[in-house]
């Protein structure tokens, strides 16, 4: 199963997905379309705000959706055949044995796999689970995982506060994996996800050659869905990045701004506002709180962000123009700090809407995402403060609330399971 997979990931995201990703985003929405339609607005006399918004807010939000649908309708076709053939039937049955010690189901394996590529299918992947708790409880930990728009994160402070060393891509799976696994024990021990995981009962067909016109209708739904609603989402969204970005008060005067002059701007004081909140995690300054709201757009937009607001209009995927410039505000420490985070927070625009829609209730949804970030709080601040403590010898009254939730976290994950007596037996799977 791995060997498959990760085949089935080589195609879709590094060669032909790959391939045709690259051409969509750099040589079609890149060089064509932007390219071109900036200097053709201008041409005709359009304001600058105007160029600004049309080019960079619009097209390039759409790009940035449509760019990825190639990967994603590739990976989506060959997952469609695994399932059409009854492979992957068979691979959640086994499964099943070891998530349910986690009070998960075998069948919430698939979507964290597929959540290592993208959020977005990785949660609308989640509706095989036929049992509401074990579903929304997939939904909520399935992005827990480092999808692949967090690895230029990865890689800008890898390289930028720990020297490349090896070790930071790794950890970054490993939180993400300890993560699902903590969240899913304290979570099952609560009233609303208490309960044995649902009976897994399912029908294990026979293999078979799947059929061209179902593997293809297959593909083509999710694929719709992506664009549909996550396009939407990222759309409206990042055109209100870009204004909120592009424009603020200089000398009492509201207009649109130049890039030497970002301290002015909406998000500039949008981000002074917040910055506290973050204060405990230890980069409480508005440059990193304003990276870390841009991420929720896309978690790309992080390095995009801290390139623009160190003084470069473009950055490498890896951000290596910044490198010295970002080292200089923050510790080791409070850079692993703000990298969890962003690890575990609330994921992208896309994938919210992905799962707003697989929730189906906006109570569920705002829970979800309220969680999240709680929990991605909580873990920061403990890696923050106590690792502060260990390697500098700072103390002070958030190394106590660091160590009262590291407290809390352990006797959630250690007591005696209160709603046992409430759980059900699992039965066995039918071989068809």
């Amino acid at each position: 199963f791995a060997g498959i997979m990760f085949l089935i990931y080589w195609i879709s995201v590094t060669t032909i997905g790959g391939i045709v990703t690259d051409f969509t985003n750099d040589t079609l929405f890149g060089e064509w379309i932007c390219g071109n339609l900036g200097p053709a607005l201008e041409s005709i006399g359009c304001a600058d705000w105007l160029v600004g918004l049309i080019n960079d807010g619009i097209v390039g939000g759409v790009g940035a959706v449509l760019g990825f649908v190639p990967q994603m309708l590739v990976l989506f076709f060959m997952l469609s055949i695994l399932e059409q053939v009854g492979y992957m039937a068979r691979v959640a049955f086994i499964l099943d044995r070891i998530f349910r010690r986690f009070g998960l189901s075998g069948k919430s394996f698939i979507p964290m796999l597929i959540g290592s590529g993208c959020g977005v299918p990785g949660v609308m992947a989640s509706r095989t689970i036929e049992n509401e708790r074990d579903r929304h409880m997939t939904i909520m930990t399935t992005c827990f995982i480092p999808c692949g728009a967090k690895m230029p994160i990865i890689g800008l402070f890898a390289g930028a506060l720990f020297g490349g060393a090896s070790w930071v891509a790794p950890s970054a799976y490993f939180v993400g994996i300890a993560a699902i696994i903590c969240s899913g024990i304290i979570l099952k021990k609560t009233k609303m996800f208490s309960g044995e995981p649902a009976p897994f009962v399912m029908e294990l067909p026979a293999y078979h050659m799947p059929t061209v016109s179902n593997v293809l209708r297959s593909m083509w739904e999710r694929g719709w869905s992506f664009i549909k609603k996550a396009g939407t989402v990222i759309l409206l969204s990042t055109i209100v990045v870009w204004f909120t970005s592009y424009f603020g008060w200089v000398d009492g005067q509201f207009r649109m701004l130049e890039d030497l002059e970002l301290d002015h701007s909406i998000l500039a004081r949008v981000g002074s506002a917040v910055a506290w909140i973050f204060a405990p995690l230890g980069w409480g300054n508005w440059k990193s709180a304003v990276a870390a709201i841009t991420g929720l757009v896309a978690k790309e937009n992080v390095v995009g962000t801290f390139g623009i607001l160190y003084g470069f209009s473009e950055v490498a995927e890896n951000g290596t123009e910044i490198w010295g410039s970002l080292a200089g505000s923050m510790t080791a420490v409070a850079a692993y700090s703000f990298l969890v985070f962003n690890l575990l927070c609330a994921p992208c625009f896309a994938a919210m809407g992905a799962i707003k829609r697989e929730m189906n209730n906006a109570k569920w949804f705002w829970f979800a995402i309220v969680f999240q970030n709680v929990y991605a709080y909580c873990i920061s601040l403990m890696v923050y403060q106590i690792g502060s403590l260990v390697l500098y010898g700072t103390f002070g009254f958030w190394t106590v609330v660091a160590f009262i939730v590291l407290a809390f976290m352990l006797f959630m994950l250690f007591r005696p399971d209160p709603y046992k007596d409430q759980k059900t037996y699992s039965l066995r799977s039918v071989e068809a």
